[in-house]
C-alpha cells in the first residue's frame, strides 16, 4: 500500500476536479457507523412540544456536511473502535454546533443558513435562543450519559471556548481592525476548537493512547484554522463560482485573512482609503455606490495577493497535520483524514 502521505500531502496540489472525493468516499470507513449516528441525531431533534418540534423538523431537514460527527468518528476509527460513546459524542457535539449556529444567526442577525431562512428569520429571535437552548441542554444531557469525565471536560471547555471566541469576534468587529496574531486568536476559539474537540473525544471515547490523542486533537485545530482561513477566500470569489453572495463578512464587519495581510502589505494612504470603503460596506452607507466599492476592494485584495497568502498559509496547515498522524499506521481511515483536509481546500462551498 503507498503512502497517502507522501504522495499527497508533500508533491504537487491535486487539481481541484480530482481532489473533490465525494463526503460518501470519505465516510466509507465509517459508513455503518455514520448511518447510525444519523438515526440517532434525527431521534434526538424531536418534542412533544408542537413549536419545538416544528423547528427541530425545520432544522433537521436542513442540516449541513456534518464534518463534525465524521471527525469524531474518524478520529474514533484511527483506534480501531468506534463504540456507543462515541457515536453518543458525535450526536452531541453535533447538538452543540446547530445550536451554536442558531444563537450566532440572532448576534449576526443572518437571515439565511444553508440557503433556507434562518430559524430567527423563519420564526424570531425568541424562538431561535430557546430552541438552542434545548439543543444545549440536550448534549449536556447526552455527555452525561456518556459517565466519562474526559469527555465531559472536553465539551465543557469547548462551550466556553465558543462563547469567549464569539465575544472575542464582536470586540474585533466593533473595531474592524485586527492584526494577524489576533485573527488567529479569534477563529482558534470560535471555530477550530469545536473540530478539535471532536477529534479528541472522538479519540478518548474509543480509548486511544495519550499520545495517539493528542496527535488527533492537533490534526483537528489545523483543520479547522484552514477551514475557516477557506471560507475567508470564499469571500473574494465569484459569487457565480460558488453559488452564493460574496463580500459578506466585510458588510457584516468581520476583517479576513486575505484582507488583512493585503492591508499591511499596501502603502498606508492606499490602505487608510480601502479602510473608509470597508467601513461605509459595514455601516450600510446609504451614498455609497456598492458594487463599485466592493470591486475596488476586491481588485486591491487582488493585487497584494491576499488570497495567495492565505492558500499558502492553507497548504503549511495541511503540511503540518500530516506530520502529526505520522504516530499512526497507514490506514483507510488515515487516508479519508487526508482526503477530508484536501476537501477543506478544495471545496466550492
Amino acid at each position: 500500500m503507498y503512502s497517502y502521505c507522501t504522495i499527497r500531502i508533500f508533491c504537487v496540489p491535486l487539481h481541484p476536479f480530482l481532489i473533490m472525493d465525494t463526503l460518501l468516499e470519505i465516510r466509507r470507513p465509517i459508513e455503518d457507523s455514520f448511518q447510525e449516528f444519523e438515526r440517532l441525531f434525527d431521534e434526538s431533534l424531536k418534542s412533544d412540544n408542537p413549536l419545538l418540534g416544528n423547528v427541530l423538523s425545520y432544522v433537521a431537514a436542513k442540516r449541513g456536511k456534518q464534518l463534525r460527527p465524521i471527525l469524531v468518528l474518524l478520529s474514533a476509527q484511527m483506534c480501531n473502535k468506534i463504540t456507543d460513546k462515541t457515536l453518543c459524542t458525535a450526536v452531541a457535539l453535533e447538538l452543540l454546533h446547530t445550536a451554536s449556529l442558531m444563537h450566532d444567526d440572532v448576534v449576526d442577525a443572518s437571515p439565511t443558513r444553508r440557503g433556507a431562512e434562518s430559524v430567527q428569520a423563519h420564526w424570531s429571535n425568541k424562538v431561535a435562543i430557546l430552541g438552542g437552548d434545548y439543543m444545549l441542554a440536550k448534549t449536556i444531557a447526552l455527555i452525561a450519559e456518556i459517565r466519562n469525565g474526559r469527555i465531559l471536560d472536553i465539551v465543557s471547555q469547548l462551550g466556553r471556548s465558543l462563547a469567549s471566541g464569539e465575544l472575542l469576534q464582536l470586540h474585533a468587529n466593533e473595531s474592524m481592525w485586527i492584526s494577524e496574531e489576533q485573527y488567529y486568536r479569534v477563529i482558534e476559539q470560535k471555530t477550530a476548537k469545536l473540530f478539535e474537540a471532536c477529534m479528541e473525544a472522538g479519540a478518548e471515547s474509543a480509548g486511544c493512547t495519550m499520545r495517539q490523542r493528542t496527535a488527533l486533537k492537533e490534526f483537528g485545530r489545523l483543520f479547522g484554522i484552514c477551514f475557516q482561513i477557506k471560507d475567508d477566500i470564499f469571500d473574494f470569489s465569484d459569487s457565480e463560482e460558488i453559488g452564493k453572495p460574496t463580500m459578506n463578512d466585510i458588510r457584516d464587519g468581520k476583517v479576513t485573512l486575505p484582507l488583512i495581510i493585503s492591508l499591511q502589505r499596501a502603502p498606508q494612504d492606499e490602505s487608510a482609503h480601502i479602510r473608509i470603503l470597508c467601513e461605509a460596506l459595514s455601516n450600510h452607507d446609504s451614498l455609497l455606490n456598492t458594487n463599485k466599492a466592493e470591486q475596488e476592494i476586491k481588485a486591491f485584495v487582488m493585487r497584494y495577493q491576499g488570497v495567495e497568502y492565505a492558500n499558502v498559509q492553507m497548504q503549511t496547515l495541511k503540511k503540518k497535520a500530516a506530520e502529526k498522524l505520522n504516530v499512526f499506521r497507514d490506514s483507510k481511515t488515515k487516508e479519508s483524514l487526508f482526503r477530508l483536509f484536501d476537501y477543506a481546500i478544495y471545496r466550492l462551498h
